[in-house]
């Protein structure tokens, strides 16, 4: 019987400390995402990615 209070007390502490993380992860904006599928299929990407090289600095274009 004393395994039984002890596995629920495990369980319940880890699900809290999930939780805080989720919750966590949340403010912190993790989960934001300006460019949904939504709005990401009216862009076109290929000519976004030329404008990009056309106004970077050399050394930004080697993170393409």
């Amino acid at each position: 019987m004393n395994i039984i209070v002890a596995l629920i007390a495990i369980s319940l502490s880890l699900a809290l400390f999930f939780l805080g993380l989720f919750i966590w992860s949340l403010k912190s904006g993790q989960f934001d995402d300006p460019f949904g599928p939504a709005a990401r299929m009216l862009f076109d990407e290929k000519r976004e990615i030329d404008q990009y090289k056309k106004n970077s600095l050399p050394s930004e274009m080697s993170r393409l």
